[in-house]
C-alpha cells in the first residue's frame, strides 16, 4: 500500500473528481489521473483508480439505469474494445515516460476540446453520418480511456451532436463507460499493475470515491457544472503540458 502523503494530497481530490464525474458533471473527472501521474507511475495510477471507476460506476448506473440510448452503445462498444487492445499495446511496448508524455498530451488536446466546445456550436452535421461511424469514435474512445481513463472527447464528439434529453445522456455515458471500464480489467492484468500494494490503495480510497459519487448523484440536478468546467480544463491544460515536459525533458 502506498504510504506517502504527497500521493494521498492529490490523490482524495483527483477520486472526489472522478465521483462527481461519474455523478453526472460529466468529464471532470478527466483531471484524476494527470493529478496522480504527478506523483507515481501513469499505469500504476492508472490501474490503482480502475478499481474505483468501477466501484463508482455501480452507483451512477444504477441512478441513470432508465435512461439509455441503447442503440449508441452498440454502435460504440465494438470499437471500444479495439481501442482498449490497441492502448494496451501501446503501454506494454512503451518506457513509463512515454506513457507519461501521453497523458499530458491527452489531457491537454481533452482540455482544450471541452473549453473549445464550450464556446462553439455543436458540430450538428455529425449527427447525420452514417452510424456506423460511431465504431471508429468508439475505437479513439477506447484507446484513450485505456492509456489515461480519458475516452469522453471521443464519445462526446459522436454523442452530443444527437441532442439527447439530459437524463438519457448521463444514463448512456454511465452504461458505456460502465462497459469499458470491466473490459479494460484483462489488460490491467496482463499488465502485472493489480499488485496487492494497488489493490489495497484502491481499498483505501474506496469510501471517499462512493461518497463522491453519491454527492455528484445528488447535485447535477440542483448545480449547474458549467460553472466549474473552465477551471478544471484550464487545470488539465497545465497538468498536461506539465507532465508532457517532465516526460520529454
Amino acid at each position: 500500500m502506498i504510504t506517502d502523503w504527497h500521493f494521498y494530497a492529490l490523490a482524495i481530490p483527483a477520486i472526489i473528481l472522478l465521483g462527481l464525474a461519474k455523478g453526472g458533471f460529466a468529464g471532470m473527472g478527466a483531471l484524476s489521473l494527470p493529478l496522480l501521474v504527478l506523483v507515481i507511475d501513469p499505469v500504476r495510477a492508472a490501474a490503482i483508480t480502475l478499481p474505483l471507476l468501477i466501484a463508482q460506476d455501480i452507483v451512477g448506473v444504477w441512478a441513470f439505469r432508465r435512461s439509455v440510448d441503447w442503440r449508441l452503445i452498440g454502435w460504440m462498444l465494438p470499437g471500444a474494445m479495439i481501442g482498449i487492445a490497441l492502448g494496451y499495446g501501446f503501454a506494454a511496448s512503451v518506457s513509463p515516460k512515454a506513457v507519461m508524455a501521453a497523458v499530458g498530451v491527452i489531457s491537454i488536446l481533452f482540455g482544450l476540446y471541452r473549453l473549445w466546445m464550450a464556446r462553439r456550436p455543436r458540430p450538428r452535421e455529425i449527427a447525420r453520418w452514417p452510424e456506423w461511424l460511431g465504431t471508429l469514435f468508439g475505437v479513439a474512445s477506447g484507446f484513450t480511456s485505456q492509456i489515461a481513463h480519458a475516452g469522453q472527447p471521443p464519445f462526446q464528439l459522436w454523442v452530443l451532436p444527437r441532442d439527447l434529453p439530459r437524463e438519457r445522456l448521463v444514463g448512456t455515458t454511465a452504461i458505456f463507460f460502465a462497459a469499458v471500464n470491466w473490459i479494460k480489467v484483462p489488460a490491467y492484468l496482463a499488465l502485472g499493475q493489480f499488485t496487492r500494494a494497488n489493490l489495497l490503495t484502491s481499498f483505501l480510497l474506496l469510501p471517499v470515491a462512493l461518497a463522491a459519487t453519491v454527492a455528484g448523484v445528488a447535485l447535477v440536478r440542483r448545480i449547474a457544472p458549467e460553472r466549474f468546467f473552465t477551471a478544471i480544463y484550464v487545470l488539465m491544460i497545465v497538468v498536461g503540458a506539465a507532465l508532457t515536459w517532465e516526460a520529454l525533458a
